[in-house]
C-alpha cells in the first residue's frame, strides 16, 4: 500500500507506534533523531556534513540525509547542511516534543539525568500534537528544557489557556504560607537573572511565599527577600 512521501506510513502515526525497543528504530524514528541532530548541531553553530555525519548514531544517516534533501527538508549546498521550510518545521515539532518530554520526566516522574535524556528520547515517538499541547499547558509552558535549553513555542503557549492545572506556574500564584521550588525563571534581563541568582534564588532553590502586599515577601532558608510582582511573576515554581 503506498503512503504521502515524507509521511509515516499508514496505521504508524505518532500516538500509534508503540514504545520501541533501543536498536529497533523505524525509518521515520532515524528520520526524526536525525532533524533533532541537525537541529541541535545549529544551535552549537555547526552545518558541516562530515561533522554531522560523524556525529549521527544512525549507520545509513548518508542515505538518509539524501532523501530528506531529496523530499525537499534539507539542502546539502557545498558540504553545508540547511534546512528548508518543511523540514525546519518538522525539526522544530521534533525538539519541541523531546524537550517537553525532559521536561515532563524531570518535573512528574523526577527521573536522574543518567536515565532521562533516553527515556525522552523514547517518549518523544508517541506523542500526538494533541497530547504535546496538553502536556505544554500542565508544565505551565516552559520556555527551557531542564538543560537550560529553549523549547519551540506552540499554539497553545500563544493561547496560554489554563484548562488544565498547570504542574508549574508563577510564583505570585502561590497562596501566602505555601511552598514552591523553582523551576525555571523568565527575566526581562539578564541583569534581573544575575541579580536573583545573587540573591539565591535559581532553579531548584525551595521558596515559601510569606507575603503579597504591599511586596511580595519570599522566604528562601533563613534568609527574607521583598521583591516586586513584576518579579516574582517571572519566577515559575511547582508545590512541594
Amino acid at each position: 500500500m503506498n503512503h504521502a512521501p515524507g509521511g509515516p506510513p499508514p496505521g504508524r502515526g505518532r500516538i500509534g507506534r508503540g514504545w520501541s525497543e533501543p536498536g529497533d528504530k523505524s525509518e521515520w524514528q532515524q528520520r526524526e533523531e536525525l532533524l533533532e541532530l541537525l537541529w541541535t548541531m545549529r544551535e552549537k553553530g555547526k552545518d558541516n556534513l562530515d561533522e554531522i555525519l560523524q556525529a549521527a548514531e544512525e549507520e545509513n544517516a548518508e542515505l538518509l540525509l539524501a532523501e530528506m534533501e531529496r523530499d525537499g527538508w534539507i539542502s546539502i549546498p557545498k558540504g553545508k547542511v540547511a534546512f528548508l521550510e518543511e523540514g525546519e518545521r518538522r525539526a522544530e515539532e521534533v525538539i519541541r516534543r523531546h524537550r517537553l518530554a525532559e521536561r515532563l520526566l524531570s518535573e512528574v516522574f523526577e527521573l536522574e539525568e543518567s536515565s532521562m535524556e533516553s527515556s525522552a528520547c523514547q517518549f518523544e515517538h508517541i506523542l500526538s500534537p494533541r497530547v504535546l499541547d496538553s502536556v505544554c499547558a500542565f508544565l505551565g509552558h516552559p520556555p527551557t528544557c531542564p538543560h537550560g535549553k529553549p523549547i519551540p513555542r506552540g499554539p497553545c503557549c500563544a493561547r496560554f489557556k489554563r484548562e488544565v492545572e498547570p504542574l508549574v506556574r508563577p510564583l505570585s500564584d502561590l497562596k501566602i504560607g505555601e511552598v514552591g521550588r523553582v523551576v525555571f525563571i523568565t527575566p526581562k534581563s539578564r541583569s534581573r537573572l544575575e541579580r536573583l541568582s545573587a540573591l539565591g534564588l535559581i532553579p531548584g532553590s525551595i521558596v515559601r511565599l510569606a507575603q503579597k502586599r504591599p511586596s511580595f515577601v519570599l522566604e528562601i532558608g533563613e534568609t527574607t527577600l521583598a521583591l516586586e510582582e513584576e518579579v516574582v511573576r517571572e519566577i515559575y515554581v511547582k508545590r512541594v
